[in-house]
Formats: C-alpha cells, structure tokens, sequence
C-alpha cells in the first residue's frame, strides 16, 4: 500500500481456513466453525448495508463452540510439545526437562523466576497456564504482615541439553501464544485482526500483539551456530521409531517441517528495534502451523530479563489498545467483541446493542 492510500476498510471477503490463516483450526471443529460463519455471514450483510437483522443463537450452539475452542487448544498444545520433544531427541539427546514459571507477588508487584522438574505426561496432560498455576500453586510466600498472593506472568516448559551437543544448543522451549478470552478470539478472526493491524500503518507497529502462535524456541550459541541449526531443521527428517515411540503417524505430514515462511532477524541491520535477534520461522507439522525461532544464547537471556521487568499487564494492554483503536474506526468490531463475550461469559446479562440489530439468545 502506498503512502498516499487511505487506511483499509475492514475486509468482505470470508477467510479460508488454510494454513497461512489462524482459521484453518477452526475448521477442525464443527460447532466453532458454524458459529464462526453464521457471525461472518451476518457481518457482511451489515457491512453490505442491511438496515435490520436478527442474530438468533441457542444456548446448546454456544456451549459446544465454547467447549470446541478448549479442546482445539489443548490439543495444539499436546503437538507442540510432541513436536519439542522430537526436536529435543534430534538435537539433544537426553534432556532434563522443566516448568519455568515467571511469577508476581501481587502487593508487591516484586518479580521471581521458578522451576519444577517436570514430565513428559504432565506437559502433555495439561495446558501451560494450568501447569503454570499449578507449579505456583506449590509456593508459599510471607512477610511481616501475613501470607501473599503471587499471579503467573510467563510459563515455559524447557528441554535442557544434559550434555553438549555438536550443534551447540542449550535448550529448547515451548510458549503458548494462544488467547485466553474466547470472545475476543473469534472476533479477531472474524474480521481478521492481524492482516487488518499489518496492512494499517498507523496501528502496524503494533502488529506483534495480535499474534496467535503454537511456538518453539531454539537457543543457541551464536548468530552462527542459529544458521547451522536452521538448515539442520530445513532438512530434517524424524525416522519411523521416534514417531512411533510417541504413538504418531509415520506419514509425511509427521516426518518432516514444511516451512511457510523463514525471516532472518541476526544480521544486525536487520533486527527489531528492541535488538531482538534470531532465526523465525513459521511451519507446517502433523496438520498445524507452529512458529519456529532459533535465537543466540546472548539475547535470549536479554529477553528473559527484559520478561521479568516489564509488565505482563503492560503487554495485554497494549494488545487491547489494538482492539480498541480497531473498533473506534469500526464500530461493528467494537459490537461483535461485545456479542461474543456476552455469549460466552455472560449470557444472563442483556445483550449488547448496535443499530438495527436484534439479539436473541433461545434455550
């Protein structure tokens, strides 16, 4: 887009549900799909100009969509970690592998890093924010006036190296990127927040807020050593018995990465402004789209401590800051954010209004 084109206007067209769209989960999952295009059809015939409509949604629609979103999430949760431990296997060997949980005192607001040994079976068995949970939970903390309460900032679930390793990596870790507030996901969807963010250039700088991504990270010694392991993982296959060690198919989907997009962010006149350094890449694997980085060992640690200062609450509200900015120019965002959450947290309450549209909630 040129400088001198006005800001987009929200997109018409229904996105497909490939790979390169965050939809292409959704359509795994019947009951989230029909609501996700029963919303896009009235959405469109809004934006077409209709001076009425009815949105009619029964309670039994809402409550499998609800419970769809949850499984499809904690199932691209089991695969990325099956996916770390294939890669941890390849490029570490034996591997001591831990919950690192990044908590907040809550009257204090003072910051701690934390890490339990934990299980193949309880990364699998166990989205990350209730692994986190529960790994806080193990923590008592007291001062002079009593105990406190402490709230999770960050979970990661590490793969340590044992030993070195001719590819000098140090570890492996696993992030959940997925969003917490389902009302506000499926409307990102809906009107594709990200590509409308990105295409936008007075909200692009805030594009990387509005990122949904199953994630690997990858650390290495150096800028050198980060190029050497991604060729290595561009040419990587997993043989049959590590598949079937962790009862996965040995189909073409499973032995191998099919890289959708690759962006080198090493070079220096190439990094973010934050100096954020490594190799990312988003691929393909076992039918899902997960984001690859492998990063020097040196700005890895900058960033964990850079996590522990800064505000979680700070982030999540620059990502709302993103929302709201949308809405103001669109109001019908602003509406459908409204709708989805009143259906999914709060259907008791009345429904949101927007002009010419009737709400109905049916038992």
């Amino acid at each position: 887009m040129s400088d001198e084109e006005p800001p987009p206007s929200a997109p018409t067209a229904v996105p497909s549900a490939s790979l390169d769209s965050p939809l292409w989960m959704v359509s795994q999952a019947p009951g989230l799909n029909a609501l996700v295009v029963t919303l896009q059809e009235h959405r469109r015939a809004l934006d077409g100009g209709v001076a009425s409509a009815r949105l009619a949604f029964s309670r039994a629609e809402v409550a499998r969509a609800r419970a769809e979103f949850s499984s499809m999430i904690r199932r691209g949760e089991r695969d990325l970690h099956l996916l770390a431990s294939l890669l941890a296997e390849r490029f570490l060997g034996s591997v001591q592998r831990r919950s690192v949980v990044i908590g907040e005192i809550e009257r204090t607001r003072e910051r701690f890093t934390l890490a339990v040994d934990v299980t193949e079976d309880e990364v699998t068995g166990s989205t990350d924010i209730d692994l986190g949970n529960r790994v806080l939970a193990r923590l008592a903390i007291a001062d002079q006036r009593g105990w406190l309460r402490a709230s999770l900032i960050s979970n990661v679930v590490e793969y340590e190296a044992a030993e070195p390793n001719a590819f000098s990596v140090y570890r492996l870790l696993t992030r959940i990127k997925a969003e917490e507030e389902i009302w506000n996901k499926v409307a990102d969807e809906i009107f594709e927040l990200d590509r409308l963010v990105l295409k936008d250039k007075q909200l692009r700088h805030l594009g990387r807020y509005v990122k949904d991504v199953f994630g690997v990270k990858v650390v290495v010694g150096t800028p050198e050593d980060a190029e050497q392991v991604h060729r290595t993982l561009e040419a990587l296959r997993f043989d049959d018995a590590m598949l079937r060690a962790r009862n996965l198919p040995t189909d073409a989907e499973h032995r191998a990465l099919q890289f959708l997009e690759v962006k080198n962010y090493l070079e220096h006149d190439s990094r973010k402004r934050s100096g954020w350094s490594a190799m990312k890449s988003v691929v393909a694997w076992a039918g899902r789209t997960f984001e690859v980085q492998v990063q020097p060992l040196s700005n890895f640690l900058h960033e964990r401590e850079r996590l522990t200062r800064e505000s979680h609450a700070s982030f999540k509200s620059k990502r709302e800051r993103v929302r709201d900015e949308v809405a103001a120019r669109m109001p019908l965002f602003g509406f459908y954010r409204a709708l989805l959450r009143w259906l999914f947290v709060d259907p008791t309450a009345e429904p949101p209004a927007h002009d010419g549209v009737d709400v109905v909630l049916t038992d």
